[in-house]
């Protein structure tokens, strides 16, 4: 008989063999450009994370950009900002169609630059010189000056704030064709120039005279327009009670310094605002930012945590239900302590990659009680929660700190106890390097190839939270990858769960958004 140890039937001598190595060192799949490209724009920040510099990512997207077709190219910067709710990214692949595809770049301009902050980012990004070119270009200019020209007066005066490009800057470099003499006033207010007063909107009106006279109501303008100014707690709780709802969440702490929360009155108002379920939805607030928000809150009145709280609750009741036996596999390594957007002189989130993977697996829970939450480094580490805990209190347990990285732990847990699953959904860096081995494939790969043989109805849903080039298993009809934090994760997982999905990757998905 032959040696049974080379001829034995193993799963594992028909896996493809590992291509490249992470950031980690350790065996892994180089994922294809087109995935790769929706991993960088569904995650990246262009900034620096624990494996990698700001420089090096933004390397990488050009690199990545050039490899596939434009009009995937269009089609990602559209999924990340309509879908993955991002920022820069999405500008910067836009940047770069502008000087490959005129036309796939003309039909995704006006779904990706929606705003004046990603009108400004846009001019900023051309002019830098980074994808080839430090001009604006005849259809760019001509589409920036369209958005000027078309955009409401509010809407500019709330783009004005905010320096490198300025909006000021804008205006001077396109040379938008005022409509009628109040525009003419509004475009001479921003950049500077002399204006016929009488002319303005009524809201600067009103704001050019409170700035004469800092007395009574401020206009209802973003605070930042009154930061040169003295206001006492009464203005300032004006200024609460009319900004938006992002601009609440953000500067909660600010207002709490002015003293607005010392009116009880001032503080129902605001937690009423901050839980209102209407507001939420409007302002796509990303799940992560909420717990941001919380945790930079500690020191508030208690009704605005719980309004956090409560706010939490309605942002992440759209995550599905997930039915039969599922498990939730949590990193908690040593590169997942890193900031989820990255690390930003002045500007770094307090959110880790950590927090917004136990995020991902207390929304679970929430749905699914009886959903297995494994939280790993080289080794599982078993923790017991109370699946009635709010979503905050649940990420808070999961969120623990652990060592290196072994993505196949959890795996080679549950084959060691032969449990059943339907559904392991694997929430990680991809940065795995403690398990790597010789043969055929990785480690995560080879449990996986066993965890089928014992439950061959099985899926496997990979969340990654970071953008790299490369990843513990391969895509295919039982292995999803998914890249990024918004809501659009707990869509595609959903479908998963139920069924409905149609076997079509994450790349397809993207690949089939009509422009």
């Amino acid at each position: 008989m032959a040696n049974l140890s080379l001829f034995s039937r193993m799963r594992s001598a028909v896996l493809p063999p590992a291509t490249t190595v992470n950031e980690a060192g350790g065996l892994a799949y180089r994922r294809d450009p087109r995935a790769a490209l929706a991993l960088f724009a569904g995650t990246g920040c262009l900034n620096s994370t624990f494996y990698s510099d700001a420089t090096s990512q933004l390397e990488q997207v050009l690199a990545l950009s050039e490899q596939v077709e434009p009009g995937f190219v269009a089609r990602v910067a559209v999924y990340a900002r309509q879908k993955a709710h991002m920022k820069d990214m999405p500008v910067l692949l836009l940047a770069l169609l502008s000087l490959r595809d005129l036309d796939a770049f003309s039909r995704a301009f006006p779904k990706v630059v929606d705003n004046g902050r990603q009108l400004r980012t846009f001019v900023q990004i051309m002019r830098s010189g980074q994808v080839g070119r430090r001009s604006l270009g005849s259809l760019p200019k001509r589409l920036v000056r369209q958005w000027v020209q078309q955009a409401s007066a509010e809407t500019l005066v709330r783009a004005a704030i905010g320096q490198q490009p300025s909006l000021a800057d804008v205006i001077r470099m396109v040379h938008p064709k005022p409509a009628d003499a109040g525009r003419e006033a509004l475009y001479a207010w921003i950049v500077g120039r002399p204006y016929e007063a009488a002319k303005l909107p009524a809201l600067l009106q009103a704001y050019e005279a409170f700035k004469q006279a800092p007395v009574g109501t401020p206009p209802d303008l973003p605070f930042q327009y009154f930061s040169t100014l003295s206001l006492d707690v009464a203005q300032w709780s004006a200024l609460a009670r009319n900004a938006s709802w992002q601009q609440l969440r953000m500067n909660l702490n600010t207002f709490a310094r002015h003293g607005v929360f010392g009116d009880e009155a001032m503080v129902q108002a605001v937690a009423a605002k901050l839980r209102d379920p209407a507001q939420i939805r409007r302002a796509r607030v990303l799940p992560y930012q909420l717990m941001t928000a919380y945790y930079a809150a500690s020191e508030l009145p208690l009704p605005i945590l719980e309004a956090l709280q409560d706010a939490m609750e309605v942002a992440t009741a759209s995550v599905p239900v997930l039915q039969g036996r599922v498990v939730v596999a949590v990193d908690v390594s040593g590169s997942m302590q890193s900031p989820v957007t990255g690390y930003r002189k002045g500007a770094t989130t307090a959110a880790r990659c950590v927090d917004v993977a136990a995020l991902i697996a207390a929304c679970v829970l929430r749905g699914q009680p009886q959903a297995q939450v494994l939280p790993f480094d080289t080794e599982v580490r078993p923790i017991r929660v109370n699946p009635r805990d709010s979503v905050m209190t649940l990420a808070r347990q999961l969120a623990i700190n652990g060592g290196g990285t072994a993505v196949s732990s959890p795996l080679k847990y549950l084959n060691a106890k032969r449990a059943q699953v339907d559904l392991l959904v694997l929430v990680s860096d991809n940065e795995s390097w403690r398990d790597t081995c010789g043969g055929n494939g990785t480690a995560t790969m080879r449990e996986w190839e066993t965890l089928k043989q014992r439950c061959p109805q099985a899926r496997l849903v990979c969340i990654d939270l970071q953008p790299y080039t490369s990843s513990q298993t391969v895509q295919r009809e039982d292995v999803l990858h998914i890249g990024g934090f918004s809501d659009a994760v707990f869509d595609l997982l959903g479908q998963v769960a139920s069924g409905s999905d149609d076997g079509a990757g994450w790349v397809q998905r993207i690949q089939d958004l009509a422009l």
